[in-house]
Order: structure tokens, then C-alpha cells, then sequence
């Protein structure tokens, strides 16, 4: 079960406190696309977006989107954040997280994953040994994988809370 708890739990990518992460010696942090940054039905970043995104880049963070999605679906976002990114990332297998490390020559306690799902986000966080933090989906609109993944996912919440290990709703830092 402890693969599956979070680090921080946050209500949204909005509420996150990035100047603590950075104070934690966090230098990169790996964004979620789907159901974290945007709804799976919007093609393009909103200005709300934009203007996080820039503030995270400000206090010397490098943002990246990780996403599962395909290139056509990240690419939008990709460009109109002016972030780097990786599609098909295949989370939460290790190979494009290590990809990332090598690349901009992170540690894995300088990288943390921002994401709403547990199976893929958490998960492929914590086994890699980043900063993993949790947020609650954007929408309930999955594509059909991502259902079949919140069975699971619902499954794994009521045994963590069944055994005092995290509770949804109960926000945490």
C-alpha cells in the first residue's frame, strides 16, 4: 500500500504551495495533462494555466508535462505552455522517468510528480522515489482506460482509509 499514498495531497494543481517544493530542493516538477492541467475534452491551455505555469517557471523550476496521452493531444499544450514534454510516457513504467533524468540531469529527490491518479501518477512516482502529490480529477470524463484504472484506483482508496493511511477529501502538505 505505501507505493500508493501520496506525499502531498492537494485539492488542485491551483493549491499546491510551489515555493515549498522548491524549498524542499525540488527543481523539476513532471505535470499529469489529463484530468490535472485540463479536462480531456480541452485542446488548449487556458490563461489560468499559462499564468501557473509561468510562476512556477519563475522561481527556477523546470516544468514538464508527462503525459500517457499521444503527441497530437500533448503537442497543444506543449507549445502553448512553452514547456518541454514526453507523450506515450507509459507511466507508470520507469523508462521515461529515467529519460528525464538523464536528460536534464536530475536527481530523484529534486523531481516531483503532479498527477490524479494513483495507478499511474502516484505509483510510477514513488517507485522512482520522487515527490509524489496527488490532486483531485478535474472532471469525471475518463477515456476508457483511465475507467477501468479508477475501479482499481477506488478499491485501493477505501483499503488505505479502511487502515488510517489516507483519506480522499483530507488534504495534506
Amino acid at each position: 500500500m505505501d507505493k500508493f499514498i501520496p506525499d502531498i495531497y492537494q485539492k488542485s494543481i491551483f493549491t499546491i504551495d510551489y515555493e515549498k517544493l522548491k524549498n524542499r530542493g525540488i527543481k523539476c516538477i513532471l505535470f499529469d495533462l489529463d484530468n490535472t492541467i485540463a479536462p480531456i475534452n480541452v485542446a488548449m491551455p487556458d490563461k489560468e494555466i499559462k499564468d501557473l505555469f509561468a510562476d512556477i517557471e519563475l522561481l527556477g523550476i523546470k516544468v514538464i508535462i508527462l503525459s500517457n496521452s499521444s503527441k497530437n493531444r500533448v503537442r497543444p499544450f506543449k507549445e502553448g505552455l512553452n514547456v518541454d514534454s514526453s507523450f506515450n510516457s507509459h507511466k507508470p513504467f520507469k523508462k521515461k522517468y529515467k529519460k528525464v533524468m538523464h536528460i536534464y540531469n536530475f536527481k530523484d529527490n529534486e523531481i516531483a510528480c503532479i498527477g490524479d491518479q494513483l495507478l499511474t501518477d502516484v505509483f510510477g512516482a514513488n517507485r522512482m522515489g520522487f515527490v509524489s502529490i496527488l490532486v483531485n480529477p478535474i472532471s469525471n470524463v475518463d477515456y476508457f482506460g483511465t475507467k477501468i484504472n479508477r475501479i482499481f484506483e477506488r478499491s485501493i482508496f477505501k483499503r488505505m482509509a479502511h487502515q488510517g493511511l489516507f483519506v480522499k477529501g483530507e488534504f495534506y502538505e
